[in-house]
């Protein structure tokens, strides 16, 4: 399989460009579903993915690779590129070759690759956890935007400080995007957002949860600063 596979791929990225900035061919976030699997079970591999000059939109893989350990390589599905775990003898044998304690997920590092708008391939490695089972959380948690709920679209004023939190685990990363002004404390329950006068007035806003076991959850709002 000529997978290009290449983490320096992953530099594809400006690196002068902030994290947060959603307008910029990037993956945002890298999901599993679910993220635990038992033997035998099932993960579907998807991403929400950014591009430069369009919204955000979600994408299933283009190629998927074990990254290891190397072993289990043949959990990967050719095509369909979803996870099985192998059987519970399997993943025993595993645990003993990690130093793993008995019946501990075993951790399976999958290098999954997606095209971005000009041709350039974006690649990110996802970790899913074998032998156990655990789903994804529905939803990101309650979220306030200059202190009220955000509805399905978002007006903020521009030129001021705008608060946005998330009442998430405090464990969880956290991470907020924009195409709308300038993030701050992009990667904290509490941000805030401040449209200047030279930053684009119209765009997304988009935030991303990750919990301590490997699940995560997104939310994607239209955003304007009038």
């Amino acid at each position: 399989m000529k997978l290009l596979f290449v983490l320096a791929l992953t530099g594809c990225v400006d690196a002068t460009d902030p994290v947060w900035q959603l307008d910029h061919d990037r993956i945002v976030a890298v999901r599993a579903t679910p993220p635990h699997i038992e033997p035998g079970k099932v993960a579907h591999l998807d991403a929400l993915v950014a591009h430069k000059g369009a919204p955000t939109d979600l994408e299933t893989p283009i190629a998927a690779v074990v990254y290891g350990p190397k072993d289990l390589s043949g959990t990967v599905s050719p095509g369909s590129w979803d996870v099985t775990a192998p059987d519970g003898a399997t993943l025993d044998a595993e645990r003993a070759e990690l130093g793993l304690d008995s019946g501990a997920p075993v951790p399976l590092d999958v290098l999954v690759q997606f095209p971005d708008s000009n041709g350039i391939q974006l690649v990110a490695k996802k970790t899913v956890w074998l032998g156990d089972a655990r789903d994804n959380a529905a939803d990101v948690g309650a979220v306030t935007v200059g202190g009220d709920p955000p509805g399905d679209a978002i007006t903020i004023p521009s030129d001021v400080d705008v608060p946005l939190a998330v009442d998430a685990d405090p464990d969880a990363v956290v991470n907020w995007l924009t195409s709308c002004g300038t993030m701050h404390d992009d990667d904290e329950h509490a941000a805030f957002v401040h449209v200047l006068p030279a930053d684009s007035h119209a765009g997304e806003l988009v935030l991303v949860v990750r919990d301590a076991y490997g699940g995560v959850a997104w939310q994607v709002w239209p955003i304007t600063a009038p």
